[in-house]
């Protein structure tokens, strides 16, 4: 099957290269990079990176697939977006409690716009701090359950620049196989030795452990607290005993997991009973639940005051903007006083997740929390799926290769606590109808064979 897919992916790429009027024999083809008169000048769009988007280009004109993915909206994008003019339903947003325009951190930063306007200008360490960082930082630690924390203007940057900093060539870092990009790219950056392990496997873990950890100076294990792909979550009471018995450090991602795992939404420590101080490091996003932009390091004192004078991340990089660390702010503030938003975003996954199973759908590992995928095997059918959803009206974007692995392309839905038991009826209704019509049509290369 491995070796009928690779030759259908070739025929497919010749095929339009034959479109795009190239030849197979010249990709790469040496001088391309020169203009006339002798000037070398590079061309960028000779890369291979760049012929494979062209490609793709090609393939969506030839089959009249529209592209997917950086679809232009027109205003706030909730349970339901306006695009081309037109309100859909949308499950392609992280607003996951509903508080993206919440009138309360709207005001919030529009008043820290009034007071210290759009920008600090600098870093924090050399123009000095505001107090709305100070603020903010306070509020995370409060929904941590930690000592203190640190604001990023960055999330997927905290990841790098942390675990980059932090570990080094003389230490181990042991990650789940689908972690997000951002640890993966850390951890290339600090040097150490990498070790993924396969999904939830807490043996793999703990072999990993067992024959490594006594040769490296530092150990790191990280997991999410919500897969951002597959919904599901991690054993953490499992990774604290790992953790404990080789000396090594925990770091979980909460990125997906603030708001939506959890009686109050304050994640998987919560979800699972943990008390937050047994994990050394917590990293969450202000992206999603909290209505803004950055991300965030929570742990004890010690940990945020060494990031604070030698993450390159944040050392280097200019505060977050006053009116973005306001709107988290209150985000937290109204998240906490509001727990009935965790529990309707915690019951219309449920119901998303009961009903797609119910019509037959594969949902994967989710638990119906905030991410629940369905699961379509393969990337140009996924695509097809996503733009035949659009015409009927809801908005979800596919994840496909290289996001994740090609017989695990796949629709992502993100539930929100604004989401209506309609919505989510007619979308289970119309995945369940499009679903089979999609697979039976015809071959993704006959479709461009027979232009």
């Amino acid at each position: 099957m491995t070796q009928q897919r690779s030759n259908a992916a070739q025929e497919t790429v010749d095929r339009v290269r034959q479109a795009l009027g190239q030849s197979t024999a010249s990709q790469g083809r040496p001088g391309s990079g020169l203009a006339t008169g002798g000037r070398r000048e590079f061309d960028f769009t000779t890369l291979p990176e760049y012929e494979i988007l062209k490609i793709w280009k090609a393939v969506g004109d030839i089959t009249r697939i529209g592209n997917p993915f950086y679809r232009l909206h027109d205003g706030r994008a909730g349970n339901t977006t306006s695009i081309d003019g037109r309100t859909v339903t949308n499950f392609s947003s992280y607003d996951y409690l509903g508080l993206n325009g919440h009138p309360d951190i709207a005001a919030a930063a529009k008043d820290a716009i009034d007071r210290f306007g759009t920008s600090v200008s600098a870093s924090r360490l050399s123009a000095g701090e505001r107090q709305v960082h100070r603020d903010l930082e306070a509020a995370l630690a409060r929904l941590s359950g930690t000592e203190d924390a640190i604001a990023f203007v960055s999330g997927h940057g905290t990841n790098v620049s942390v675990i980059g900093e932090l570990l080094g060539p003389e230490d181990l870092i042991v990650a789940d196989a689908v972690i997000h990009n951002s640890i993966v790219e850390g951890a290339k950056l600090s040097g150490a030795k990498r070790i993924l392990c396969p999904h939830n496997d807490l043996d793999a873990i703990e072999r990993a452990l067992r024959l490594n950890r006594a040769r490296y100076r530092r150990a790191l294990i990280v997991v999410e607290g919500l897969y951002g792909m597959d919904g599901d979550v991690p054993d953490l009471a499992g990774l604290i005993k790992l953790k404990r018995r080789y000396n090594a450090w925990l770091m979980v991602d909460e990125a997906h997991a603030t708001g939506a795992l959890g009686l109050t939404g304050r994640g998987v420590a919560e979800e699972q009973g943990v008390d937050p101080a047994e994990v050394e490091i917590w990293m969450g996003t202000l992206s999603k639940t909290l209505a803004a932009a950055g991300g965030y390091i929570a742990g004890s004192r010690a940990l945020v005051e060494l990031i604070k004078y030698t993450s390159p991340g944040f050392v280097f990089s200019v505060g977050l903007s006053p009116p973005v660390a306001a709107a988290a702010t209150a985000a937290v503030d109204v998240m906490m006083r509001e727990p009935w938003r965790a529990a309707a975003l915690r019951r219309n996954g449920l119901d998303l997740l009961t009903k797609a199973r119910a019509r037959g759908l594969d949902t994967g590992l989710s638990i119906g929390a905030s991410v629940v995928p369905v699961i379509v095997g393969n990337s140009p059918q996924t695509v097809m799926l996503s733009e035949r959803l659009l015409e009927r009206g809801f908005n979800v974007v596919p994840a496909v290769f290289p996001g994740v692995a090609e017989n695990q392309a796949r629709l992502r839905f993100f539930v929100t606590s604004e989401h209506t038991p309609e919505q989510i009826d007619a979308v289970i209704d119309a995945v369940a109808e499009e679903l089979p019509k999609v697979r039976s049509s015809s071959s993704f290369v006959s479709t461009i064979a027979g232009r």
